[in-house]
């Protein structure tokens, strides 16, 4: 952690609720673009967002700082929406109409140039397993290093490298038109 992230965390331990809104402030866009991107969902993506920094304010008195900052609210983010996806999942199963509500898009600008291609990736990504979907955007979006990933999910790197290679082999699969 650097300094000034070091300073806030003690700073939120002691009840400064300034200084955990800083790290709030710091920290939301990276958490939305991973709830988003896990649940493809932006009002879901925004709930999850603000379940993980209620979560984070209620218990960052236990927060060890043995990992980073940064890697103890993915940590939450991630086991928060891998929750919600659970729960979707199964609701699925028990549909109470015959015609599901389609759910309005939200597309983040992403570095991929071609619209069509953008497209198929987040229908691939998507259709991940929730754990494969979530090393993918922690690998591929956050730019996060196995062991980084690793920490957060609680498991170990060959793991993690394990299922990130697995979801990529399930992306070339679905992505093969656009190679």
């Amino acid at each position: 952690m650097e300094k000034e992230e070091r300073e806030l965390v003690a700073a939120a331990k002691a009840g400064d609720r300034k200084a955990f809104d800083d790290l709030t402030r710091m920290y939301k866009d990276k958490m939305f673009a991973l709830t988003y991107r896990m649940c493809g969902n932006r009002e879901v993506a925004l709930d999850l967002l603000q379940d993980t920094f209620l979560s984070a304010f209620k218990s960052i008195k236990s927060f060890r700082g043995e990992a980073g900052f940064a890697s103890w609210l993915y940590r939450i983010a991630s086991n928060k929406t891998i929750n919600y996806l659970r729960r979707k999942k199964l609701l699925s199963f028990t549909s109470l109409g015959d015609n599901p509500a389609t759910e309005p898009s939200y597309i983040m600008e992403d570095a991929v140039q071609n619209k069509e291609l953008h497209q198929a990736m987040v229908k691939a990504v998507e259709s991940l397993p929730p754990k494969q979907k979530l090393v993918f955007n922690l690998r591929f979006y956050e730019q996060m290093q196995f062991a980084e990933i690793a920490g957060i999910m609680k498991r170990s790197e060959s793991t993690v490298k394990t299922s990130y290679q697995k979801a990529i082999e399930k992306l070339r699969e679905k992505l093969g038109d656009f190679r």
